[in-house]
């Protein structure tokens, strides 16, 4: 988040060895409730060998599809008043039009699970980590703890996580769920808020029921938690959901999870460590960890008006790629799906691309850990000149 020896850029590979071996499927470590504990599980083999995921933001904020942070629309236009926002839907929708207007038109026509498949598989990625559920609440199947706020009961009115997850796993793919643990608006969040967190009915009535359901329901082999950094861990119920994820869940021998688990939690507690977006270390760190990255640096969920020049370029998704694996990482790539399913092309084009490379040096990416050095400065512009005629020719 190396080129092979016929290009004559053979550097980077003696970077990666394999990986040791951290705990094989089947362990029988029983967790308590507690971070101490919790901390101790190792992370299950298959997350470090994968080395390269596909992260999907889709949802209702799919539809606007306009400004920074597109999955942010709600927020900008109605809590914070953004001008941009405010002037967007001035100009372009009818007085009185709400946000939820937006989920009657989120009808995912084009969407083939499949298909969508078929591209990460090209992409040459391991694992794929989908919107399961944004901080707008909508959720992407059909949660009995959402009513009339899920794909199955407005808008495309299918269970798109449960499509998703068969076509992915039908590719041989680990799946991932991401889940925002809260929602901007639900008034027993707003209510919680408002007491200091001195009650949780939102915790108990909406937020963990729903984690408990996707684990039963698809069996997520990693959850990528979200929308923690409001309240402590001690709201969220965090370890007493994580001792129940790793002792007794379907998924407690293989489940990975990440570090979002309540406000100072992240880079300190969980599984492997995102901190914070995008985050690129400067070393090399001591504990696994993952950088997402979007390649429209502007958004992770799609935007209609989205420009070329503020897209990465293949060149500059390789080298962030080898820099991550090469200081031990996880490359987890973003793409925003339109609201009728379809993949842009330039976000295809970018993940076929990166495919292409890593079929033909996979072999320094998967399944290895950083050398004792990870890199050497005074052959840096060598590698990067090795890559870009690498992609280009």
């Amino acid at each position: 988040m190396s080129p092979a020896e016929r290009t004559g850029c053979v550097v980077p590979a003696l970077l990666l060895v394999p990986f040791l071996l951290a705990c094989a499927p089947g362990c029988t470590a029983r967790y308590t409730a507690n971070w101490t504990s919790l901390d101790a599980r190792p992370l299950p083999q298959w997350y470090d060998d994968a080395k390269i995921g596909i992260f999907v933001h889709w949802g209702v904020f799919s539809v606007p599809g306009f400004g920074r942070f597109s999955e942010w629309f709600w927020c900008w236009w109605k809590f914070h008043h953004r001008p941009e926002q405010v002037r967007f839907m001035r100009e372009n929708y009818p007085p009185g039009f709400e946000y939820a207007d937006f989920a009657t038109q989120f009808h995912a026509e084009f969407f083939n699970p499949d298909h969508w498949a078929d591209i990460f598989k090209a992409s040459g990625a391991k694992y794929v980590v989908f919107t399961s559920k944004h901080h707008e609440g909508f959720t992407n199947w059909p949660s009995p703890d959402s009513w009339n706020w899920n794909s199955m009961a407005v808008g495309p009115h299918r269970d798109l996580v449960g499509d998703l997850v068969k076509a992915v796993r039908k590719k041989s793919m680990y799946m991932g769920l991401y889940h925002s643990l809260y929602e901007w608006f639900h008034p027993l969040y707003m209510a919680d808020k408002a007491s200091g967190y001195k009650t949780q009915d939102f915790v108990a009535r909406k937020a963990l029921p729903e984690l408990y359901n996707l684990v039963n329901l698809y069996k997520p082999d990693l959850i990528w938690s979200d929308g923690d950094w409001e309240a402590p861990d001690t709201y969220w119920n965090s370890t007493e959901f994580l001792a129940w994820l790793y002792n007794d869940s379907p998924v407690k021998d293989i489940v990975v999870t990440n570090d979002r688990w309540g406000k100072g939690c992240y880079c300190k507690h969980g599984g492997y460590y995102n901190c914070a977006d995008r985050y690129t270390p400067g070393k090399l760190p001591d504990h696994k960890w993952e950088k997402c990255q979007s390649i429209d640096t502007r958004s992770w969920g799609y935007r209609r008006d989205m420009k070329l020049s503020e897209v990465m370029d293949l060149p500059s998704i390789i080298k962030d790629m080898v820099y991550v694996v090469a200081l031990g990482g996880n490359y987890l790539l973003n793409i925003g799906p339109m609201s009728d399913g379809m993949i842009a092309p330039v976000f295809e084009e970018r993940l076929r691309g990166m495919g292409a490379w890593l079929g033909i040096n996979g072999e320094a990416i998967y399944a290895s850990k950083s050398w004792r050095v990870q890199t050497e400065n005074s052959t840096v512009g060598v590698w990067l000149h090795f890559w870009i005629i690498l992609i280009c020719h």
